[in-house]
């Protein structure tokens, strides 16, 4: 049978002693704490740390780790400073116990005083070195898949069709309903604003030139990618992070097959494929706003948009946007993958990949589309 704990005060003698009745177990957890909170507050009204105060612990039943903690800690909190009131007519398999669990606070370890400038420059030193080592890794995991084709342009039966078809419909065909309809938006929005602002110069046939140029060049590519990375690279990054996260790809190794060549290949040759394809028909939806909007807005007909179109472009400017979309598709294809394989066990892990990998893909493709845009305009093309 359980006894409940207990603190008295006893003043025979012309010594002070607190004696401690009871058990005091974990299973009795409030009753301790309330008592040692009593104990503490007793030694220090009485001057717990003089020499004629004692905790006379000869009437406890049972004591465990939290009890003699507990006590420890009540007498320590009661001498207020001083020396604390000894423990008397102990057990001594109680006083080994209070011995091993002797409590002492721990002062919190005063850092080194930093200057902000300092950290400011640590800070940035550090985040350099992540994307140097995170550029390296990247470069790394580009050459593994590069290797994977390589092997299975030598080996061609090891290509795995079905899951490239597979694949094919899972980034391209499903896109592009979502692809075309915000490319046929944003031709719109592109003709109204361009007919607003050109009205006022009397040159609103000018919205034509700057409708297929932009979307030729930039717009189809650019949305399309964006589109694309958030997506399919999202998705490529949970699937992969979560046979990561469920040991299937270690299985896979143990098997004797090659996770790039099973999993990533098939991926990122069906970006390689689709991204383009996806990028022609967004070009073509955005013309076809941009030239929906200019005939209600701006009076320009179908057959006066479509001759104004073919003498303001030319096949360059086609060919512009539709050679930037394999490299994106690639960029898309091995950030998503790299950041799936990179999952750790946890479900947070996971969500973190997924993040990263669409954050860093949109900035990669934004960051290409710039190079691009450089490079066409210092050969003149």
């Amino acid at each position: 049978m359980t006894t409940a704990p207990k603190v008295a005060t006893d003043k025979a003698g012309g010594a002070t002693r607190f004696v401690v009745t009871g058990d005091w177990v974990s299973t009795q957890a409030m009753a301790v704490e309330e008592q040692a909170t009593v104990l503490a507050g007793q030694l220090a009204q009485e001057g717990g740390h003089k020499g004629d105060a004692a905790v006379d612990l000869g009437g406890i039943g049972r004591l465990d780790t939290v009890g003699a903690w507990v006590l420890d800690r009540a007498r320590q909190e009661g001498a207020a400073g001083g020396d604390p009131a000894p423990f008397v007519n102990t057990r001594p398999d109680h006083l080994l116990l209070l011995e091993k669990v002797h409590y002492h606070e721990i002062a919190p370890a005063a850092g080194p005083r930093r200057s902000q400038v300092i950290d400011l420059l640590a800070s940035i030193g550090e985040g350099v070195v992540d994307f140097g080592r995170e550029m390296g890794r990247g470069v790394s995991f580009l050459g593994e898949v590069v290797a994977g084709l390589a092997r299975l342009v030598i080996r061609p039966s090891r290509f795995r069709f079905p899951a490239f078809v597979n694949q094919v419909e899972q980034t391209a065909l499903r896109s592009v309903p979502i692809i075309m309809l915000i490319s046929f938006l944003v031709g719109c929005i592109v003709a109204q604003q361009g007919i607003f602002q050109m009205q006022r110069f009397g040159a609103a046939m000018f919205v034509v030139d700057l409708t297929g140029i932009l979307v030729l060049r930039e717009l189809g590519v650019l949305l399309t990618s964006i589109m694309i990375a958030g997506r399919s690279g999202s998705a490529f990054t949970a699937e992969l992070g979560s046979m990561k996260m469920r040991e299937e790809i270690d299985a896979l190794r143990v098997m004797g097959l090659d996770p790039v060549e099973v999993l990533i290949v098939p991926r990122v040759l069906a970006l390689l494929v689709g991204l383009p394809i996806l990028t022609f028909l967004a070009s073509m939806a955005a013309l076809a706003g941009g030239g929906l909007v200019a005939w209600i807005y701006g009076g320009i007909t179908p057959d006066i948009f479509l001759a104004r179109l073919k003498a303001a472009i030319d096949f360059s400017t086609f060919m512009v946007g539709m050679v930037k979309a394999p490299f994106m598709a690639l960029v898309i294809g091995i950030i998503a993958s790299r950041e799936g394989m990179a999952v750790g066990g946890s479900a947070e892990s996971l969500g973190r990949q997924v993040t990263a990998s669409v954050v860093k893909a949109i900035f990669m493709v934004i960051v290409m589309d710039g190079l691009f845009a450089v490079f066409f305009a210092a050969i003149n093309f």
